[in-house]
């Protein structure tokens, strides 16, 4: 059959457009979209690796060990290899340090993820085994195919598995009846009026983009200056996800709030003032004053707290300090995945000055990457999202 399109340049992968064609605001504007997407579910994924690795100082498996490295590892799923699931699995394999056998995709039309496949990636049409084996499922499929796919993984999904969705025309509360979890995250995005989007540079790839750090910048969650904004509530969810991940462990809140401190703010780094996450910011006094030192912190349902306010919602929203330091934190954890993806023969993260971040953060956070990232040249694509 001929291609009907052969002659048609604008239906092109290679064309690029021009800032003064119509499409270029459009196209801008969701690339703008995609690069957000994929730098927050990296920076989700880092958060939650972390507490993972974390596990390893609690168990009775000997540290270092071949069975305690495996069992360290987030395992990362993606439902759907189109557009979207290409574009996320890229990004986390490119940026952050995630091995290919710690990643599974689940489409339609496995034989279309060859560059994948090399990279020890398992790609297949098995959704249950997916969301079986998965600790995060990452939902990259077109908005028909979701209640069907729902439907299948219903009896596999685990409550320990959180369902991401990045399926902008299913509203979270209906997500939540199609699922039954209660432990689904789902990125609000607003755009701010009258924005021209041309910082996202449409003809540039996600990989190049987050290599900048103006675009680095501009996803940050906290930045409301930014032409596109997360909603805080998704943030706050964020971190209750984490809490979650220690109480899996059956680690008290003492030791959660304490490692979850250090991860993310250098707790004990005596030069600063900043405040520090604690007890009554997840949950109410009443709650937080009955719990003894060793008890865990409860189960908490994240779908709910980004459909109703939190405390820690609450709290961020009114805390510009922790702002700051979540900015500052977020912005220095990808420039240094980025800055380590530059150059993977650097044995130490150079520390990058935060005097450009609209939020002026007064603290910083550098994350030590594993040697073993890979590169991965980011080829661009035009095919629509599937299963």
């Amino acid at each position: 059959m001929a291609n009907i399109m052969a002659n048609l340049k604008t239906f092109q992968p290679e064309y690029g457009i021009g800032t003064n064609e119509p499409l270029f605001h459009l196209r801008s504007y969701a690339k703008g979209l995609m690069v957000n997407a994929c730098a927050h579910a990296l920076f989700f994924c880092k958060l939650l690796n972390a507490t993972k690795q974390k596990k390893e100082n609690c168990g009775d498996v000997p540290a270092g060990s071949q069975a305690s490295n495996d069992n360290q590892r987030l395992k990362i799923g993606i439902i759907g290899g189109g557009h979207l699931g290409k574009q996320l699995a890229r990004t986390l394999l490119h940026f952050g340090a995630i091995s290919g056998n710690n990643i599974q995709i689940s489409t339609r039309r496995p034989e279309t993820l060859l560059e994948f496949h090399k990279l020890g990636v398992e790609c297949v049409y098995n959704n249950k085994q997916l969301i079986g084996w998965a600790d995060v499922a990452f939902l990259c499929c077109l908005p028909c195919h979701l209640p069907h796919i729902c439907s299948e993984i219903q009896d596999s999904l685990k409550n320990s598995c959180i369902i991401y969705s990045l399926v902008t025309a299913i509203p979270l509360a209906r997500l939540k009846q199609l699922i039954s979890s209660c432990s689904i995250l789902k990125p609000q995005y607003k755009c701010s009026e009258n924005s021209s989007f041309c910082m996202w540079e449409a003809n540039r790839t996600i990989l190049e983009a987050l290599k900048d750090t103006a675009v680095i910048q501009a996803t940050c969650p906290c930045n409301s200056k930014s032409e596109i904004t997360v909603n805080m509530k998704w943030l706050a969810a964020v971190f209750y996800a984490v809490l979650n991940s220690y109480t899996q462990q059956h680690l008290s809140y003492t030791r959660a709030l304490r490692l979850l401190n250090q991860i993310c703010f250098c707790e004990g780094n005596a030069t600063t003032s900043s405040p520090f996450l604690v007890c009554e910011h997840f949950i109410n006094q009443a709650f937080a004053s009955s719990l003894a030192a060793a008890d865990s912190f409860p189960w908490f349902d994240i779908t709910t707290v980004q459909l109703k306010d939190s405390p820690l919602s609450q709290f961020l929203e009114t805390n510009t300090s922790l702002q700051e330091i979540i900015a500052s934190c977020y912005f220095n954890m990808i420039t240094a995945l980025a800055t380590k993806s530059e150059d993977l023969t650097t044995s130490t993260t150079k520390k990058i000055p935060l005097t450009a971040v609209l939020l002026k953060p007064t603290k910083s956070l550098i994350f030590q990457i594993d040697d073993s990232a890979k590169k991965m040249e980011e080829t661009s694509s035009t095919d629509s999202e599937d299963l």
